[in-house]
């Protein structure tokens, strides 16, 4: 494997476990890891983990990675909203069949950000100019 790719594939893997982390009752230390990352705090860091683990779903389903955008946008009223926005032929990739990839990806971020006492809602947006 190139340098490259096992530097990337350390990134994911760093981004999971942050994730995974969300989930479980374990303190950050606890959990193994084989990088200097520091773990975040649960306020801020908890919802760019979700960012990241949503920007990393999504680029891994799409043909075109450097195409697809993943975006927070935070309401006055406090709502948070993760935005997708893909090339047209991509947004099927993301729903998925019936809407069950979409589904899934909501389902997860949901239950993260209910750990965190946050609201986030993923939405998928078309770009127009794709």
């Amino acid at each position: 494997m190139s340098i490259q790719l096992c530097v990337m594939i350390t990134r994911k893997v760093t981004v999971i476990k942050k994730f995974l982390n969300i989930f479980s009752n374990k303190k950050a230390s606890d959990v193994p890891s084989n990088t200097s990352h520091k773990p975040s705090s649960k306020s801020e860091g908890g919802i760019s983990d979700l960012i990241n683990f949503v920007d990393y779903v999504v680029k891994s389903l799409v043909d075109d990675p450097s195409k697809a955008e993943v975006k927070l946008e935070t309401a006055a009223n406090g709502n948070n909203s993760i935005n997708i926005k893909c090339s047209k032929p991509d947004i099927g990739k993301v729903i998925g069949k019936n809407g069950k990839t979409i589904m899934a990806i909501r389902a997860l971020v949901a239950g993260a950000a209910s750990r965190l006492n946050k609201q986030v809602n993923v939405e998928v947006l078309e770009d127009i100019a794709g």
